[in-house]
């Protein structure tokens, strides 16, 4: 739990008042247009001890929980292809893969029409890769996972013949704006069922 005294806390995705004092004395300077109008007399202090006061404050907890909740509702899957369709690759030169088959975005941070996650907010995410492929002699499978231009993680497998199935996942703290993509390895090739997928673990 965070507690900041006579203000709120936040405990369990939810900021609630203070138990100990819910409507503390506390002198505040709403902001009038992010508010949409005044809820007092201008250039007056919201004091938490009237009525007026209690209303403002139950509308900035509110906003607040509000705003929290969008933020933090980011995760996603996506998959490289359906079943019966071809292998992709191998190809000569690094190929961003583009993951179209979306099974969930929540947050919309995921494009399909690019392949790339755009971070929503600053903080600590984690993402996954789930590579298949088979095995026949001539190629491998593997890929790397790319925060902007930078490799941060790759996984990669070679087999004479049967399934080759992999993963790999890392933490990765980003900046708003902050792009996520996977690359395709040159001279390999991926099949059914390659995915890539990611969500936020808690805002910085």
């Amino acid at each position: 739990m965070f507690s900041l005294p006579g203000v709120f806390s936040f405990s369990n995705g939810s900021l609630l008042p203070n138990e100990n004092e819910p409507y503390p004395s506390l002198g505040l300077l709403p902001d009038y247009k992010a508010c949409g109008g005044p809820l007092l007399e201008p250039v007056r202090a919201v004091s938490l001890e009237n009525a007026s006061g209690k209303a403002f404050y139950s509308l900035m907890v509110k906003t607040l929980n509000k705003t929290k909740m969008n933020v933090q509702q980011v995760a996603f899957t996506a998959a490289l292809m359906v079943a019966g369709e071809s292998t992709i690759g191998p190809y000569p030169t690094p190929t961003t893969l583009i993951y179209e088959y979306v099974h969930t975005n929540i947050g919309n941070a995921y494009n399909p029409n690019t392949g790339a996650f755009t971070a929503p907010v600053r903080g600590a995410y984690h993402f996954e890769l789930h590579f298949f492929a088979q095995g026949d002699g001539t190629y491998g499978s593997g890929g790397w996972l790319v925060k902007n231009s930078e490799d941060v993680l790759g996984a990669y497998e070679y087999q004479d013949a049967g399934v080759m199935s992999f993963s790999n996942g890392v933490e990765l703290l980003l900046e708003l704006g902050d792009v996520v993509f996977v690359r395709l390895r040159p001279n390999s090739k991926v099949g059914f069922p390659t995915t890539f997928s990611g969500h936020l673990l808690f805002p910085m």
